[in-house]
């Protein structure tokens, strides 16, 4: 009977309280840690996968990409979910519109700009 007693005491009920406080201590460098993981990659992911396809929904007919597979060509044709990009005289392909990575840029100004840096 004496266990009760020991267990209502005013004493130990200020002490159970600090325990707690210990136990969230243990979980803030977890906390820390996940934090500075959004920050770091996620946030940065987030926000390079919307730009893409802020991308994608921009494409137009006449634009030079590269596929993710590698391959350059010009827009011809699209649809909601297929490009149809010529990678050659007459020769044309469809590919899905996720499949395009990035802007093509055979014959553009910037490729005229890196040329005369690489030819002084």
């Amino acid at each position: 009977m004496t266990g009760i007693a020991y267990a209502a005491d005013p004493a130990t009920g200020l002490a159970g309280l600090a325990g707690g406080l210990g136990q969230f201590t243990q979980f803030a460098p977890l906390i820390l840690i996940f934090i500075v993981f959004y920050f770091l990659l996620i946030r940065p992911q987030q926000k390079q996968a919307k730009k893409h396809q802020e991308y994608l929904n921009n494409l137009k007919v006449g634009n030079k990409v590269v596929t993710k597979g590698g391959i350059h060509g010009q827009i011809t044709a699209l649809t909601d979910q297929i490009v149809t990009v010529e990678i050659d005289k007459d020769v044309r392909i469809k590919v899905s519109r996720d499949a395009i990575g990035t802007v093509g840029t055979e014959g553009t100004a910037g490729t005229k700009k890196e040329a005369k840096k690489a030819g002084e």
